[in-house]
């Protein structure tokens, strides 16, 4: 699937999803926290919170290589085995403490230019659910509106360093500030970045 062809989420919508089993139907816990890799650029799973008023946090965590299928409203499961406790080696390479939140992250492009601060993170939901881009704010370059939030593609591959989130300069050029037609610019800037390797 193209990603102007399928569901394009931020990953903070995904907080409070029942996970679902698809054998029994059963809503067995929901997202606390999406967790996101910088070192690897990418969705590495979700914290947990037992269903319910009550609902506490779970010591199981839902990598997301046992994520099944990913919608608007549900992320679903084979089996509630698929949640791993805490002492396993998929959950401590979750919860490493070489994984940290990208939010508030700066994004700066390999030319030296700030485009601004992360605010989200934008997820294909497709055959084989990934980060697409992200939701920047604070820049004056791409949002010469006060307070204005703007959505950059990412490339296949991304940079780190430090801190920091390294994306090409040609980023600017395909810059969108809706999310509904998001999907072409990545497309587009995949398919530039591909065109003048």
């Amino acid at each position: 699937m193209s990603p102007s062809a399928s569901l394009l989420l931020r990953a903070t919508e995904l907080i409070g999803h029942p996970v679902v089993t698809l054998d029994g139907g059963e809503d067995i816990a929901e997202v606390k926290d999406v967790v996101y890799g910088t070192a690897e650029a990418e969705l590495l799973g979700f914290t947990l919170n037992r269903r319910g008023f009550w609902g506490r946090r779970m010591k199981k965590v839902l990598a997301w290589d046992r994520v099944a299928a990913l919608g608007a409203h549900a992320v679903m499961i084979a089996t509630a085995g698929d949640l791993d406790d805490d002492d396993d080696a998929l959950v401590q390479e979750v919860k490493g403490s070489r994984h940290r939140n990208v939010i508030g992250s700066e994004v700066i492009t390999d030319s030296g230019q700030r485009l601004g601060e992360v605010t989200d993170v934008v997820i294909l939901v497709a055959d084989e659910p990934e980060v697409v881009g992200y939701e920047i704010g604070g820049s004056e370059i791409l949002t010469p509106r006060a307070g204005g939030h703007v959505f950059i593609p990412l490339p296949e591959t991304l940079a780190v360093s430090g801190e920091a989130l390294m994306v090409p300069a040609a980023v600017n050029d395909f810059v969108s500030d809706d999310l509904a037609g998001f999907g072409a610019s990545v497309e587009q800037f995949r398919e530039h970045l591909r065109s003048t390797a």
